[in-house]
């Protein structure tokens, strides 16, 4: 039986964008994960400026990707400050 998303919690580590612009939160776990500021059906003020990224450092999502057993994501080699 997979856990339920929202019992597998990993802290944000990092950030990086996708090859559309997105920006794509670092979790611990080893998987990537969208963080998109799109109202009205998502708010994320935090995600425009690199202070508000940099406040959310260590803010706990819930993994889909963990609660299906799936292999760790790939990741660019560059920071955020080099994008």
């Amino acid at each position: 039986m997979k856990e339920a998303i929202s019992d597998i919690q990993q802290p944000i580590i990092g950030y990086h964008r996708d090859d559309e612009g997105h920006w794509v939160a670092q979790l611990a776990c080893g998987h990537n994960q969208h963080v998109r500021h799109a109202p009205p059906m998502v708010h994320r003020e935090w995600v425009r400026s690199p202070a508000g990224r940099d406040s959310m450092l260590g803010f706990e999502l819930g993994c889909k990707k963990c609660a299906e057993g799936a292999p760790d994501d790939d990741r660019p080699v560059f920071s955020e400050r080099e994008q």
